[in-house]
């Protein structure tokens, strides 16, 4: 799946992935490959950038550690992102069955 399909919809994966706790940035990328079996392979350039669109609305706080000699950054939701994450999950739920309605299985 390509990184432009998830148009919209990037912030609250982000967000819904950091709901299970603080992750550094390739933790996050590998945890949105694996949980989508691998249909979201997002390249850096796409996931940074989105991560510090997060952090500057707050839903999202980061912080430098080193692990074994590297600099890390972990990311985690703040309270305010536990509620954007609550929003983005009922905004989803109307959409889904608005749009299934037409696409969903063919009428008899």
């Amino acid at each position: 799946m390509k990184a432009q399909a998830l148009h919209g919809h990037l912030d609250a994966l982000l967000l819904a992935v950091l709901e299970g706790g603080a992750l550094h940035g390739y933790a996050i990328i590998e945890a949105l490959k694996s949980r989508s079996g691998g249909s979201l392979d997002l390249p850096t350039g796409t996931v940074y950038p989105a991560l510090r669109r997060l952090e500057r609305a707050g839903y999202v706080e980061s912080a430098w550690s080193t692990v074994n000699g590297r600099e890390r950054r972990t990311y985690q939701l703040t309270g305010a992102g536990h509620g954007a994450l609550a929003g983005e999950r009922a905004s989803w739920q109307e959409f889904s069955t608005t749009v299934s309605r037409f696409l969903g299985a063919a009428p008899a």
